[in-house]
This record gives C-alpha cells, structure tokens and sequence, in this order.
C-alpha cells in the first residue's frame, strides 16, 4: 500500500497544471456558490464541504466532474451545468485564494481519530491519512489530493462511506475506496472529527 501511495503521489505531481483561473471573475461569479458555501467557501451548513482555501487543481476536478455527471451530486448539479471550462477554474483561482476555517474535534474521539490520521490501521493495511494529505491536513495542490483541515465532520464521513459503499468513485485509482471500505462506522466517525479540529 506504502509504494502505491507513493508511486501514485509522484505521477500525480508530474502531470502539469494547465490552469490558470482569474480569481476576480470567480468571485463575479460565487454568488450562487454563496447559498451552500458560504460567501468565502467557509460552509455554515455541515451538510455543504467548506471550499476555502482548497487547492485549485481539486476544486476544477470535482466540479467538472459533477457538471459532466461523473461525479453525481444531485443538489449541485443544476448549479454547475452551464459553467464553461473557464468559468470554473475561474471559480477555483477564487476559492483557492480564500482563508478556511477551523472547527473543533469531539473530545471522545481525538485519540482514535489521531492515530488513523497520523498512523492509519496497520492491521487493516489502512496508511495513514497525513501520507497524501499532509500533517496539517492541507493537501498537496499539485498531487491533486485536497485539503482536509477544518472540514464539516459530517462532510467528512458522508463522503468515505460514500467512497466505502462505491456510491463515489472518482478518487484516483480507487484508493480511496479501498481504504475507506476497510474502515468501520467508529473509526469513520473518529477520523472525521479529528479532521475538523485540525488546524
């Protein structure tokens, strides 16, 4: 698992960014992100991911995704449907460019929820989640693997038992899928509250 990871980090970081979005049109065009999102991509709602400060390259991939019915999120996609390639990196550039910010950890869970994430489940062939998205849970913007710090728990463990289930499976060569269907509900629970009281 260790190799893939890393092989899959390097290869990732070798494909070229090809984007470069103007994060001044992005912002012209956030007003309709703002009711889910939140104005700066900081979500009050933690059914809706917090976008600020997320890496461009991520961004532009997950929304393209969902606007090209890849990646189906239904309450989205009306939103997204007529944004041109432009538009959402634009979208992104402005994003990107926005402070996230942090939550706090349920205290009952830090110790489960840090070891996974610093760590992983050596039994269950689980890595640690800090290998491809960082310490501090920023991500690697040119790996494409996103920023995680600070993210709605609820978010956080929607999407890996959405990963677990199949029901999402735009993750690069199903890693995420295969690490996510080794977890149980607790241990779902425990690493997404760690992730939102990361600073």
């Amino acid at each position: 698992m260790k190799n893939l990871l890393i092989s899959l980090i390097v290869s990732a970081g070798l494909v070229s960014v090809a984007h470069a979005g103007d994060a001044e049109a992005g912002k012209a065009l956030s007003a309709t992100c703002a009711a889910c999102h939140g104005a700066d991509g900081n979500s009050p709602s933690p059914a809706f991911p917090k976008i600020a400060g997320q890496g461009e390259r991520y961004l532009i991939k997950q929304i393209t995704e969902i606007r090209d019915g890849v990646r189906p999120v239904p309450t989205m996609q009306p939103f997204v449907t007529n944004l041109t390639d432009e538009n959402i990196a634009d979208l992104a550039a402005y994003f990107a460019e926005q402070t996230p910010t942090s939550g706090g950890a349920k205290e009952e869970l830090v110790d489960l929820g840090e070891r996974i994430f610093r760590a992983g489940i050596e039994e269950k062939g689980i890595p640690a989640c800090q290998a491809c998205h960082l310490p501090d849970g920023s991500g690697m913007e040119l790996a494409g693997f996103p920023r995680l710090a600070g993210q709605h728990d609820q978010y956080t463990a929607l999407q890996l038992h959405n990963f677990s289930s199949g029901e999402r499976n735009n993750d690069q060569a199903a890693m995420m899928r295969m690490i996510a269907e080794r977890m149980h509900d607790k241990e779902i629970e425990a690493v997404s509250s760690y992730i939102q009281g990361l600073r």
